[in-house]
C-alpha cells in the first residue's frame, strides 16, 4: 500500500543509489501547495511519513549537501 493520492509523485533523493540502502523521498507536489514537505522511506512505501515546515527542510537539505555522505 502507498500513502500516495492520486496525481501525486514522489520523488527519490538524488543520492539514492540503484542498490537499496538508504533511500528518502519527497511529495514535491504536497510542498508546493501546503508549504510543508513530506518525506519517507522508499524502501517502505506504506509506512510512516514526517512532515517538515518547508523552510525547515530546505536549510537540512542545504546543510546536508556540504557534507559527506
Amino acid at each position: 500500500m502507498s500513502n500516495t493520492r492520486p496525481g501525486e509523485s514522489w520523488v527519490k533523493s538524488t543520492y539514492s543509489g540503484g542498490e537499496g540502502g538508504q533511500c528518502l523521498e519527497w511529495l514535491p507536489t504536497q510542498a508546493a501547495a501546503s508549504g510543508v514537505v513530506p518525506v519517507r522511506d522508499s524502501k517502505a512505501p506504506g509506512g510512516p511519513i514526517l512532515t517538515f515546515p518547508a523552510a525547515q527542510w530546505n536549510s537540512f537539505v542545504h546543510y546536508a549537501s556540504g557534507r559527506e555522505v
